[in-house]
């Protein structure tokens, strides 16, 4: 009884850490400042920049 519960927890395992998740490649989803000022009606692009985000 062991053995067929050790043969399942084995095939449990291999099924399980086989999967992945796929990432896009680039800025990972991330919208360009043009794009973001559109989407927001926004008059400049400027606070949408990576180096112009003040937290």
């Amino acid at each position: 009884m062991k053995h067929i519960h050790f043969v399942w927890a084995i095939c449990a395992l291999l099924l399980f850490s086989s999967c992945y998740t796929v990432r896009p490649a680039g800025h990972s989803g991330k919208v360009p400042p043009g794009q973001m000022k559109k989407a927001t009606g926004a008059k400049s692009a400027r606070q949408y920049a990576p180096g112009h985000n003040k937290y």
